[in-house]
């Protein structure tokens, strides 16, 4: 799926959204410097893998949030957790560095990331990537949850409570 194949497909779904376009932006400083509105409600993604190469994670969380690996690791039961690598974003979700989005995972055919969602952005609107990096989608944190379980790739919240 591209970003056009995307948006015929939330039309398809009913899925309500609005738009930005705007210049590639690779970091969450990029899209505050491009004027992006609304940046209190623009994720941060990390596309993660364990160890082993066998689970791979997508987790989104609050835009401000810093992540520790260690911590997420022993909290949510998973192997040692490292940043997945270019060729893995590129094979499994058809992204480029820089454009991380949990859309992707409606590319992953195998089904294999788990996507983590910060609770905090559970029931926002939430700007992410169409696919590509030059725009920044408005929807609804359910709608896009509902889509992906609807694919078939699970999805867990994350608190950050503790942290």
């Amino acid at each position: 799926m591209n970003k056009a194949e995307l948006y015929a497909f939330l039309k398809e779904k009913n899925i309500a959204y609005s738009l930005v376009e705007h210049k590639p932006v690779y970091t969450m400083e990029e899209m505050e410097a491009a004027g992006i509105p609304h940046p209190e409600n623009i994720p941060k993604n990390l596309f993660l893998r364990d160890d082993k190469k066998r689970n791979y994670y997508l987790v989104t969380i609050k835009g401000e949030r810093k992540i520790d690996l260690k911590n997420f690791q022993k909290t949510y039961g998973t192997r040692r957790l490292s940043f997945a690598s270019e060729e893995d974003l590129m094979s499994i979700l058809h992204l480029q560095k820089g454009s991380v989005t949990p859309f992707g995972l409606l590319n992953d055919e195998e089904k294999k990331v788990t996507f983590y969602l910060d609770q905090a952005l559970a029931s926002e609107t939430i700007g992410i990537h169409p696919l590509e990096n030059t725009a920044t989608l408005w929807v609804k944190a359910e709608d896009l949850i509902f889509l992906i379980q609807s694919h078939g790739n699970p999805v867990k919240f994350v608190s950050f409570q503790d942290e």
